[in-house]
């Protein structure tokens, strides 16, 4: 009699999925290795300061280039680079439980390459409205922006769903209310960094994206113009 063999949980993940969040802990792991001594030397200290300093993303140097109408390579690049760079582990950690968990849904409904394009699109977004609205000294760091976005687009696919089954849509925007509550909530408490503006504004972004990138929806949206 033939036994099954355990299948690993990362079979039924699309392989971009797990592709970014190896990315996330590999930087994360290298970082945190190199602080406490255990990799990279002595030099491996200053590891995640010079990341933070090379690729965290900069409101000032982002209004610098709007002043100067220059756009270098190494900062442009900040705008993604960002959201593979975080505080510490525990950070890191909870953008890859995110991203597992809702990029593999986001990634079922839309497809591989249209998910990504959230991530991306979603963390840029949330860049530009952070620098544009909190602006000075204060860098923007970590994957939550990204990943904002894709709750935008699981957002999204629950208020299409519960559209089509004629229920009440503003129940799929409870995952966001519950999440923003828990962001004031210990901000409050523990006082915190304006960088919820960045992650509503990659919510934001990922729920209007998926109006084009869900399967038909420029196709809908044009029969829609059409029609009025």
């Amino acid at each position: 009699m033939k036994t099954s063999e355990p299948q690993s949980p990362f079979n039924s993940l699309p392989p971009v999925v797990v592709a970014l969040a190896l990315v996330l802990l590999g930087i994360e792991c290298v970082l945190s290795l190199g602080a406490r001594g255990i990799v990279g030397g002595p030099e491996a200290v200053g590891w995640r300061l010079a990341a933070l300093q090379s690729y965290s993303f900069s409101p000032d140097i982002f209004w610098w280039m709007l002043e100067t109408s220059q756009y270098p390579s190494e900062h442009i690049m900040r705008f993604v680079s960002y959201a593979f760079i975080h505080g510490n582990f525990t950070q890191a950690l909870f953008v890859c439980v995110f991203l597992l968990a809702l990029g593999k849904m986001v990634a079922e409904v839309f497809g591989e390459v249209r998910m990504l394009i959230i991530f991306i699109l979603s963390a840029i977004s949330g860049a530009v409205v952070f620098g544009l609205v909190i602006g000075g000294p204060t860098p923007l760091i970590g994957g939550f922006p990204a990943v904002y976005g894709l709750i935008g687009a699981y957002t999204f696919i629950l208020w299409a769903s519960l559209g089509q089954l004629g229920e009440q849509q503003s129940r799929a925007f409870s995952l966001i209310a519950f999440l923003m509550g828990v962001q004031l909530l210990f901000g409050l408490i523990f006082g915190g960094q304006p960088d919820w503006v960045a992650d509503l504004s990659g919510f934001a972004a990922g729920f209007g994206l998926s109006f084009l990138l869900a399967p038909g929806g420029w196709a809908k949206i044009r029969a829609r113009i059409r029609r009025e």
